[in-house]
């Protein structure tokens, strides 16, 4: 039987548009399409592991607004449980504001949290629970970092498992770390929390030999259509990626994280569970969006069962 997962992290709409190329400072770009829809990593990686079928809570918090309605519309259509997102009387819903290069799917994000990032003590406090009955926590750096680092202790002092996607990369320390049973980062993210340049495996070796030593028990960074890094208690591989034909790379590494942290509950071990992952990934950049682009668990086990 599957483990329990917690996926504690942000909502945001996500504002999309599909323009040319992506503009220099200063310069206005017209483009053919909108699109807007929800988002945010948090609810991106939950939505990714619902819909590959881990037995997974989200935790977030929503403005009481019409942006946060689409919060709680996503979830009923889905079948997700509401029961743990928080929505504040005060603050509005976060939203994030994306551009898409429509010739080389590569995207800039600017976000702004809003109402989850004013995650609150009493929300923490009342989610104790939950987290005492999991068995992984998955955690990322949207939501304000006082409530990741009270949720990440509360884990830790009940064996829960915390898995910590880096992202949004932000200055965090390394008590926090120290927490982790495993971090996600792509490449980028982990450079700025370890000096160390990553573009090969032994750039790889290096930067995960520093988050060990911040007390990180297992490495995992991703390294786009390169694949994933992965550094446990045996080896130091990096497993390929599967090549598809990408057309909206915005929601890949949440499909990852969703998608990684479902397997691992599973009961697979980091190299199957970033097999399914990848496919997890590879589906979701076919598809435009990020939150609607997570695969289902049918589709995830068809693209497996055709790409060794």
């Amino acid at each position: 039987m599957a483990g329990k997962v917690v996926v504690f992290g942000s909502f945001v709409v996500d504002l999309m548009a599909r323009i040319p190329h992506l503009p220099v400072p200063g310069e206005t770009v017209k483009g053919p399409m909108f699109k807007m829809g929800p988002g945010g990593k948090g609810f991106n990686q939950g939505v990714a592991a619902h819909k590959a079928g881990a037995d997974v809570t989200m935790v977030t918090k929503i403005g009481k607004d019409s942006f946060g309605d689409i919060a709680l519309h996503t979830m009923d259509e889905l079948g997700m449980t509401k029961e743990h997102v928080f929505i504040s009387e005060e603050d509005k819903t976060g939203i994030a504001l994306i551009l898409v290069d429509e010739n080389t799917s590569q995207n800039e994000i600017a976000i702004v949290s809003g109402a989850c990032g004013t995650i609150t003590e009493k929300d923490t406090n009342s989610v104790k629970e939950l987290i005492r009955e999991s068995e992984y926590i998955l955690l990322q750096l949207e939501v304000n970092q006082d409530a990741n680092e009270r949720i990440a202790e509360y884990a830790c002092e009940n064996g829960v498992k915390v898995i910590i996607n880096t992202a949004p990369y932000s200055k965090i320390s390394d008590e926090f770390l120290s927490k982790a049973y495993m971090v996600t980062p792509n490449e980028v993210e982990a450079e700025a929390l370890t000096g160390i340049k990553v573009e090969d495996l032994e750039s790889a070796k290096k930067a995960a030999t520093i988050f060990k030593k911040k007390g990180v028990k297992k490495v995992l960074i991703t390294l786009g259509e390169k694949g994933v890094f992965i550094s446990d208690d045996d080896k130091d591989e990096i497993l390929p990626a599967f090549h598809v034909n990408a057309v909206d790379t915005t929601g890949a590494g949440d499909a990852f994280n969703g998608g990684f942290i479902t397997a691992l509950a599973e009961g697979k071990d980091e190299w199957e569970a970033a097999k399914f992952a990848n496919a997890a990934a590879a589906l979701s950049v076919q598809k435009l969006g990020t939150t609607p682009s997570m695969p289902a668990r049918k589709e995830i086990d068809e693209f497996l069962s055709t790409h060794a």
